[in-house]
């Protein structure tokens, strides 16, 4: 359950014209931050032979400071809580001890058949008997909101 810190550095690959991290990018560098978090902890080849693979149903991401090219950061990636059917993650962007980003993930389990995967299936397989911790009231209230719908339908 502890944080998991991924460390990167910006290729050419990753810029936009204006010679920064592309937006979007963030969101791929944050799902190599998630990957990275399965493997340390050791759930990657559970969760693998179970025909489960996580993927995002939500994020909010937050932007403070350019990323640019040959510049080394890091990702610190923790899970904030749970539901019934979702995990929340952050993911805390840093480089030079200075906050570059920061993303809040809704995370959901699939199965290659295509069905849900609940939190407790998943609990269970990594043998983890515990309520989920409190989320913090901001993430409580992004969820709240996701679960209202967009007002942009």
């Amino acid at each position: 359950m502890g944080p998991a810190t991924t460390t990167l550095r910006v290729f050419p690959n990753d810029l936009d014209i204006f010679f920064h991290v592309n937006n979007g990018v963030y969101l791929t560098y944050a799902d190599l931050g998630r990957t990275d978090l399965m493997l340390r902890s050791g759930t990657f080849s559970k969760i693998r032979k179970q025909g489960w693979y996580p993927v995002a149903a939500g994020a909010s991401i937050e932007f403070r400071r350019s990323l640019r090219l040959g510049q080394k950061f890091t990702i610190t990636t923790r899970i904030l809580g749970w539901s019934e059917k979702a995990m929340y993650l952050e993911q805390v962007f840093e480089s030079g001890g200075r906050h570059v980003g920061h993303v809040i993930i809704d995370a959901r389990f699939l199965s290659v058949k295509g069905d849900r995967v609940s939190c407790k299936e998943l609990l269970e397989l990594l043998e983890l008997n515990m309520e989920s911790p409190a989320l913090p009231p901001s993430v409580t209230h992004w969820v709240t909101s996701r679960q209202e719908g967009s007002s942009l339908k």
